[in-house]
């Protein structure tokens, strides 16, 4: 959770503690009733936060892989709940999403992900090695027809198809050096041409 988070929370308590406090005010004759008035209220409030926190994260997971491209032409990636930034880039008409990752050095595509694009991962020359946090893996070197990012389109670009088991394609550095500037602001990943 954020600090508005909290901040929406502390609210929303407060605005409970008050409407609480009025119940108590007007119903000292009767505190059995004022007590069961309070107790619906504070299960309606309590619905509404979980509500609006469940919301929240559902909007936050479907944004995953999506990415802003301002007018300057700056992208905008958001923060996934994992902590990791995911793009989705078009590899020869088709949506590939990637993860970007500042530690590899080229672009690195799971089997599954080289077959969606056309490649057929058995097919392939595995020469090259990787040395991965799971160990060393085969590497197969391609070529990718076009790759696109909102507005910027690259063609003809090295990469490697993973021979062992990858979670999900890496976006690496051959990639994001096209970019004059990489950041990270505010929980955004920020590629400015």
């Amino acid at each position: 959770m954020t600090s508005d988070d909290y901040i929406r929370i502390a609210y929303l308590l407060l605005l409970l503690i008050a409407v609480g406090g009025w119940f108590f005010s007007q119903g000292r004759e009767n505190i059995g009733k004022a007590l069961q008035q309070a107790m619906i209220w504070g299960f309606l409030f309590l619905g509404l936060g979980a509500g609006y926190l469940l919301w929240n994260d559902i909007t936050q997971r479907s944004r995953i892989g999506q990415f802003e491209q301002m007018a300057s032409g700056e992208i905008r990636v958001p923060m996934a709940p994992d902590g990791h930034y995911y793009l989705t880039l078009e590899i020869n008409g088709v949506p590939v999403r990637f993860v970007a990752d500042t530690g590899a050095s080229e672009i690195v595509l799971t089997k599954e992900d080289a077959r969606r694009i056309g490649l057929d991962p058995d097919s392939l020359r595995y020469t090259g090695i990787a040395v991965t946090a799971n160990g060393r893996v085969p590497t197969a070197p391609v070529r990718l027809g076009e790759i696109r990012l909102g507005d910027l389109v690259l063609r003809d670009m090295r990469a490697s198809v993973n021979g062992g088991e990858m979670e999900g394609s890496l976006l690496g550095m051959s990639y994001l050096r096209h970019f004059s500037d990489v950041s990270f602001r505010r929980g955004e990943l920020v590629l400015t041409p």
